[in-house]
């Protein structure tokens, strides 16, 4: 069920940010501060960067994550077809969002000491 849902989200997110000239890829900031990086992955949670280089809100990645949950309320159970469980999973959505910018964030420096090798 969420394998739909995030595809679908995907889907129109990728769309509808080409039309609107959004960059949905997250954009690292290696090197910097802890808390600098931490600020990036939220800062990332919500903005995209646009044709221009300018970062601006994400309206793409706010109508897909909302849009693909109301949407999948059409393939869900009665019990889970309502807006207050669209919400839910509206949110979850962002914070999803925000491990996946962390896992792209911290990843590549976790590897290095994992694996005990140079990048």
């Amino acid at each position: 069920m969420r394998l739909t849902g995030v595809s679908t989200g995907n889907a129109m997110e990728a769309g509808i940010g080409a039309l609107w000239g959004e960059d949905p890829r997250y954009f690292r900031t290696s090197g910097g501060s802890f808390g600098r990086r931490v600020r990036n992955i939220v800062k990332m949670t919500f903005v995209a960067r646009r044709q221009n280089g300018n970062f601006a809100p994400a309206y793409a990645r706010y109508v897909a994550t909302a849009g693909n949950n109301v949407l999948s309320n059409t393939w869900r159970v009665d019990s889970e077809a309502d807006a207050q469980h669209a919400a839910v999973r509206t949110l979850l959505g962002f914070v999803g969002r925000v491990g996946s910018n962390a896992f792209q964030e911290f990843w590549a420096d976790v590897r290095i000491h994992i694996l005990k090798r140079k990048p």
